[in-house]
């Protein structure tokens, strides 16, 4: 099968293109032919920083985590799915888990659900890492209607799924962004839009919340940002996060009674632990989908399995809105 891999770790000069073995299949997996593949963050730090990271997958390695495609085998002991079923997921890419920028690969049936009918196979390789991401983070910041959900960089990957998945949810959401076209995006999802490079925290706080702080902060930047997100939270309000890799200070968080949450949605994957809540998310976000609720935002520019380097420098040029997806032939 062709293959677009890696052969070192390092800049995007070390994809190539490889003729690989079609995957076997095993019981509980399912073989997918696989139709796109989306690049997520966590696939350039793969890239770059290779064994720094615990889960990095052995040389030469497929990355791409997230697919749509068609079932072409189905193991022993899987009932959920057939051949020729339409599926998304997010199911390799790291450790020994094969990637998705193939023609084939293997997935563990747990891990993936049916696509959303109403969406192209494109369209649903965009959504599985991101919107796990996006509905665990409001899920277990217990998210529910008429609260107020602030959304910290509601124009990128997350944070535009997580906009759709808090109004789903009944939530009065707000977003933070940088520029004119965030703005328009962000209002077009249906959020009301805050220009964090001209709004202090305080300010809008009080223009949204009256001063009491949001019930919900979605933080999808982290970093140093992690302390506006505790300033804009209620007290006993509840903090998500994608990203708090660093040293910070908790004080806010004690004084103001915050509950914090870490998301990190490779666990099952690295851990084979409870993969199948991904399963039951994913088919969760295509029945959203297909009720006109939820849609993906796709990048302006396409690439194909032989532009893998184009699409990680595509990603990593600061310029995209929503994902950057590559077409499998």
């Amino acid at each position: 099968m062709k293959a677009t891999i890696i052969e070192d770790f390092g800049g995007t000069d070390v994809f190539t293109s490889a003729e690989l073995e079609k995957p076997n299949v095993k019981p509980g997996h399912v073989v997918v032919k696989v139709a796109a593949t989306s690049v997520n963050t966590i696939d350039m730090m793969i890239r770059q920083m290779g064994t720094d990271l615990p889960f990095a997958p052995a040389l030469p390695g497929v990355l791409g985590m997230d697919f749509a495609g068609v079932i072409d085998q189905v193991g022993e002991g899987v009932t959920r799915f057939k051949v020729g079923d339409e599926v998304y997921g997010c199911a390799g890419g790291l450790g020994d888990l094969q990637g998705a920028m193939a023609e084939y690969m293997l997935a563990d049936a747990q891990l993936i659900a049916h696509k959303p009918t109403s969406l192209s196979m494109r369209e649903a390789a965009a959504i599985p890492l991101v919107g796990i991401t996006a509905y665990e983070g409001l899920t277990r910041a217990q998210a529910s209607e008429g609260q107020s959900v602030l959304v910290h960089g509601g124009a990128g990957g997350v944070g535009h799924l997580a906009i759709q998945i808090a109004r789903s949810f009944g939530a009065n959401v707000y977003a933070t962004g940088g520029s004119e076209a965030q703005a328009a995006l962000i209002e077009k999802l249906g959020a009301t839009y805050i220009d964090y490079r001209n709004e202090e925290v305080s300010d809008y706080v009080q223009a949204h919340t009256q001063g009491k702080g949001f019930d919900v902060v979605y933080d999808t930047v982290g970093g140093p940002n992690l302390q506006n997100s505790f300033a804009a939270a209620k007290l006993n309000g509840q903090v998500s996060t994608t990203v708090s890799l660093l040293e910070t200070d908790l004080s806010p968080v004690h004084f103001s009674g915050l509950s914090l949450h870490v998301i990190f949605m490779l666990i099952p994957m690295i851990h084979n632990h409870n993969r199948s809540a991904h399963g039951e998310i994913l088919t969760t976000l295509a029945q959203m989908a297909d009720a006109g609720k939820l849609a993906p935002v796709l990048d302006s520019q396409a690439f194909s399995l032989s532009e893998a380097s184009q699409a990680h420098d595509r990603l990593a040029s600061g310029q995209v809105m929503g994902k950057v997806v590559i077409s499998v032939p």
